[in-house]
């Protein structure tokens, strides 16, 4: 089932991005990419599932759990452990990054005025933070699984606390410091959550217990929502003076913890679904390029829109009938693309995955 989460999150990250990015030119020529979110009535509604960081994190969390158990069976050290995931995680990121600054300093060198990335498409660098974010949990990942395997729930409690003193600091107080301290805690707790996601078995529990913990999350988002003022919509909204995910506040954590129900409820139907290898070999194939795709599919998407205007064709900066119209574009184009850079970048991602002698896999 986990295999299955992570490949979903890859499909639902690209996906979103290419689809449902409202891309255009601003008067200084850069490119934005806002969402339509506030454009559909009740779209908010579908953030509370297609907002699917807070899966990358459980799953991060299970599949960490996994390793590191498996490592300590065969005396595998903490750093062992740890570099060895590192790697997992850095070698194509670097190769990835390298491509982009050569690109980059050919274009600098060349006559004419030259703009970094980073000053006239910010949105392409922006879904790198999780693997930041992710880098450093699994650097903490000995202690924080020793201290699950020790205090097991009490960790998920104290978390709890944490991210609503910070929330109280943050919005009670107007500390701006804490919103970020917040956002930190907000995602180990995800982390975390995804252990206790892969130890208690939760997918396969009575029917009440993960109906409970779908309730557990659904109360929570109300309660930070409707009760406490946080936005309804679980990713940045056009015209929202507030959002959920930056900097990350409490409501991602209790959505971590519906999203969490909704894969424990789902899990009977799936496992026996997954047992067939038409649905299986396509999560398979997913997972071994997962990262590749994550890295790459944004470059995808920029060689589209770059021969979409060779060709002539202008980006609508609102959502209208014919942007919705061309929605099949923007997924069938950067797929192509995106399949030709896999060939060419997954053997970054298999080289980094094979395991050297001594290191914790």
């Amino acid at each position: 089932m986990v295999d299955a989460a992570r490949a979903l999150c890859i499909v639902v990250v690209t996906l979103w991005h290419w689809t449902l990015s409202v891309t255009h030119r601003t008067a200084d020529g850069s490119l934005s990419m806002p969402n339509p979110i506030h454009a559909v009535p009740g779209g908010w509604l579908a953030t509370w599932v297609l907002q699917i960081m807070p899966v990358f994190f459980l799953v991060g969390g299970y599949a960490n759990l996994v390793g590191w158990q498996r490592a300590q069976a065969r005396g595998t050290t903490a750093g062992q452990f740890v570099r060895s995931r590192l790697r997992r995680l850095l070698w194509p990121t670097a190769v990835w990054a390298l491509v982009w600054l050569a690109g980059e300093l050919i274009a600098a060198a060349l006559p004419g005025p030259h703009r970094w990335m980073w000053e006239w498409f910010p949105g392409y660098l922006t879904p790198l933070w999780f693997l930041g974010v992710y880098g450093l949990l699994i650097a903490t990942v000995p202690i924080t699984a020793n201290l699950h395997t020790r205090y097991g729930a009490g960790v998920l409690g104290a978390l709890v606390l944490l991210i609503t003193l910070g929330s109280v600091a943050d919005r009670g107080a107007d500390q701006a410091w804490a919103a970020w301290a917040t956002a930190a805690l907000v995602w180990l707790f995800c982390h975390q959550l995804g252990y206790a996601w892969r130890s208690w078995e939760l997918g396969r529990r009575p029917l009440a217990q993960r109906l409970a913990v779908v309730g557990a999350g659904l109360a929570g988002l109300v309660g930070l929502t409707v009760g406490a003022g946080h936005p309804l919509s679980m990713v940045s909204t056009t015209g929202a003076a507030e959002s959920n995910i930056f900097p990350t506040n409490a409501t991602i954590a209790a959505l971590a913890v519906f999203q969490l129900g909704l894969l424990a409820l789902v899990t009977p139907v799936a496992e026996r679904l997954l047992r067939r290898p038409t649905a299986w070999k396509p999560v398979v194939a997913l997972n071994v390029v997962a990262l590749t795709i994550f890295l790459w599919h944004m470059t995808a998407y920029l060689v589209v829109l770059w021969a979409y205007e060779g060709l002539g064709g202008t980006l609508p900066a609102e959502p209208t009938a014919g942007w919705w119209a061309q929605r099949w574009l923007w997924l069938l184009a950067p797929s192509a693309v995106l399949a030709v850079l896999a060939v060419l970048f997954a053997r970054v991602e298999l080289a980094a995955r094979r395991p050297r002698k001594g290191a914790g896999r």
